[in-house]
């Protein structure tokens, strides 16, 4: 129509087929909008015509309005998929450094068990040693030497041995929390950034 008021598209993008399909439902309301005015009769007064103009108004309106509605619900569409999409790949890095946390773990677990057994190991060693000395020995007084000795020996190297462990233990625990640590830190900067949706 002539007088018809032109609506343009707020959309700039390539059309989409979710694109296509909004601008047939705007088209399809239009046209009906449109084939009402057209075949309403000629208006023969002046309250007809007020009629008619306000009929053809009122479909350039609804026609802008839909278009608005139909960009707004595309645009937090849009913003709720990106946000699913980012909790998604969130999930996914929390299961990937769960993954080399227990890596870690186990690894260093099974060092720590080698040294452990390497200690028992040398220990047991000394042990023999000394009971085939206390075994020679010519007197009981040496024989007591040899064992008091023994006895500080093992002592010293028992406390020096489990304090090397337990610091492995503890640079095993620091590197196997390390992961989940980075993933908390990271969700707590997420959680005190404001969410966009729009």
């Amino acid at each position: 129509m002539a007088n018809e008021p032109k609506v343009t598209k707020l959309n700039t993008k390539p059309s989409s087929p979710k694109d296509k399909a909004i601008e047939a439902v705007v088209e399809n309301v239009s046209a009906i909008a449109e084939t009402a005015a057209d075949a309403a009769p000629a208006p023969a007064s002046e309250p007809a015509q007020a009629l008619a103009s306000m009929t053809k108004d009122s479909a350039a309106q609804t026609r802008t309005a839909m278009e608005k509605t139909m960009d707004q619900t595309t645009r937090s569409t849009e913003g709720l998929y990106k946000a699913t999409e980012d909790a998604m790949e969130f999930g996914r890095g929390n299961m990937e450094a769960f993954s080399k946390a227990t890596q870690a773990y186990v690894s260093g677990l099974q060092d720590l068990s080698k040294q452990a057994f390497a200690v028992m190991q040398a220990m047991n060693e000394h042990a023999m040693q000394n009971a085939k000395a206390v075994a020679s020995a010519k007197s009981l007084r040496e024989a007591a030497e040899l064992q008091t000795t023994f006895a500080k020996a093992q002592l010293e190297k028992s406390m020096s041995e489990a304090t090397r462990l337990n610091e492995a233990a503890f640079k095993l625990a620091e590197q196997a929390s390390a992961p989940i640590a980075a993933r908390m830190t990271l969700a707590m900067e997420r959680m005190t950034r404001p969410a966009a949706f729009a």
